[in-house]
């Protein structure tokens, strides 16, 4: 595997790990707030949430840093 391949699979799981944490906490916050299941219930929309979006990280990085290119006008 090439190093630029390898640094987007590595950056794809701790782009995954940094916002899919964030995000599920603000979801599972906003839907029930901090009551005595709260850590139960984050963890779980954590575990169905990560290895769906590490994918779509993967996948779409790409896509966004091209599309951001053309509409910045600027080389890709």
């Amino acid at each position: 595997m090439s190093p630029q391949k390898k640094f987007h699979l590595v950056f794809s799981f701790v782009m995954g790990l940094m916002m899919i944490s964030l995000m599920t906490f603000v979801i599972t916050v906003v839907n029930m707030g901090f009551g005595p299941e709260f850590f139960a219930r984050w963890g779980r929309a954590f575990l169905v949430a990560y290895p769906v979006g590490v994918p779509v990280i993967y996948f779409l990085a790409p896509v966004a840093r091209k599309l951001t290119s053309r509409l910045l006008g600027m080389p890709a």
